[in-house]
């Protein structure tokens, strides 16, 4: 076992099973958890420089679309909606969708080699052509979810169980960033990490301008950082940072958890790779706690203010650049990439498209999926690493929902 790690067994969660009455697929989020600090190892036991497959540059891929994108065949469209047909007419909730319903004859071992790019790999896929104009709302939702189930379990996103999201701007003030989430509003989300191990985006409709997506690769990141900025590196590998759950707690949690940016899995047995989980806009929004006379955390030092700004300037100077058309499925892994999305505009209401009908706002469903350890899952420093739901966000046992649009 290597120096300073231990048995991480110690500390998990056990399985159990979940009311169906509530949980359809008998699994319930595990929900934000706190890591185990004993597995959080000190800086100098990170590599000076990663290798592998997980590193890459934005000019690996800008002329090579074969190595991270897949246009659906007619063939395969056709596959995918007869099983979302299927499921459909069995009256199911969408809620108790699984691989064992939505089976994939030919797709199946395509996802399958699929979730093993996107875990111990590159960590991103693009898939094009899926008809979601023709099939509408439902079909596309349940074509989506059936194939998100062949790369790991579905989580909760929210504190109102929604297991399908919706990225759309409802309006909110993305200003008010200690009660609202950036995806509900049309702000630029900076470089960050979802809370669970993959997160899928379906484009249904694009915007007017903007809401384009940038991807980079945070072990070539945290190469870079090693050699340009060596004390941002150290920073973030500390567990100084102060993570807001912006009121999306259960009963008994506080409304922080307290974290590192990045971490080593712990691997008794092997070699522990680098892992990184942050949301700049959950570490800023913490005012009414870390200020004033009653500050109950710390605030921000002026180090992790720089090692912030360093990483979301070296983020950008990295990354690749995407934009989604209607139909396209993003896939990424938030273990080994951080990923962003530019400002956009609506179209104003009212507008119509050359055909005469009217023009939607940007709507993209989005999905988080956990890959447990014992599927071939990240090791990380938390409780519920060996649970199948790992992750997400679940507020005591609110049921699991999807709607089919954003609320």
């Amino acid at each position: 076992m290597a120096p300073g790690l231990i048995d991480p067994i110690t500390f998990f969660l056990a399985p159990t099973k979940a009311d169906k009455s509530i949980f359809p697929d008998g699994l319930k989020t595990s929900g934000q958890q706190e890591p185990v600090y004993e597995l959080i190892q000190p800086y100098e036991s990170f590599p000076k420089e990663i290798t592998g497959p997980t590193v890459w540059k934005a000019a690996d891929f800008n002329r090579n679309p074969e190595k991270w994108t897949h246009a659906f065949t007619e063939n395969e469209i056709d596959e995918i909606g007869i099983a979302a047909d299927k499921f459909i007419e069995s009256k199911m909730p969408l809620t108790g969708i699984s691989k064992d319903l939505f089976q994939l004859p030919t797709l199946a071992a395509r996802m399958q080699s699929l979730r093993k790019t996107l875990v111990d790999g590159q960590g991103f896929w693009l898939f094009k052509n899926v008809p979601v104009q023709k099939w509408g709302l439902q079909k596309s939702a349940t074509a989506y979810m059936g194939v998100g189930t062949h790369l790991g379990y579905f989580t909760s996103q929210n504190s109102r169980g929604h297991v399908l999201g919706h990225v759309k701007d409802l309006g909110e003030d993305p200003t008010q960033t200690d009660k609202v989430r950036i995806y509900r509003t049309n702000a630029r989300q900076y470089f960050h990490t979802d809370a669970a191990d993959l997160v899928g985006l379906l484009c249904i409709a694009r915007s007017m301008e903007g809401g384009e997506s940038d991807i980079v690769s945070m072990h070539h990141i945290f190469n870079c950082l090693q050699r340009e900025h060596p004390d941002v590196a150290k920073t973030l590998c500390e567990p100084i940072w102060y993570l807001d759950r912006k009121g999306e707690v259960s009963d008994g949690q506080k409304p922080w958890i307290r974290a590192s940016v990045f971490y080593l899995e712990n691997d008794p047995d092997g070699s522990p790779r680098v892992y990184g989980k942050f949301d700049p806009m959950n570490v800023t929004s913490l005012g009414r706690f870390n200020s004033g006379p009653d500050a109950k955390i710390p605030p921000l030092t002026d180090a992790q203010l720089h090692a912030m700004k360093v990483l979301e300037d070296t983020c950008m100077r990295e990354s690749l650049h995407m934009i989604l058309a209607p139909g396209d499925i993003q896939f990424l892994s938030n273990s080994q990439t951080f990923h962003a999305r530019t400002a956009y505009k609506d179209w104003a209401p009212g507008t119509l498209d050359e055909a005469g009908n009217p023009r939607p706002r940007r709507h993209l469903m989005r999905l988080w999926l956990s890959v447990p350890m014992e599927e071939g899952g990240w090791k990380l420093p938390y409780i519920d690493a060996n649970l199948k739901k790992r992750g997400g966000i679940q507020v005591n046992d609110t049921p699991p929902v999807c709607p089919l649009d954003a609320e």
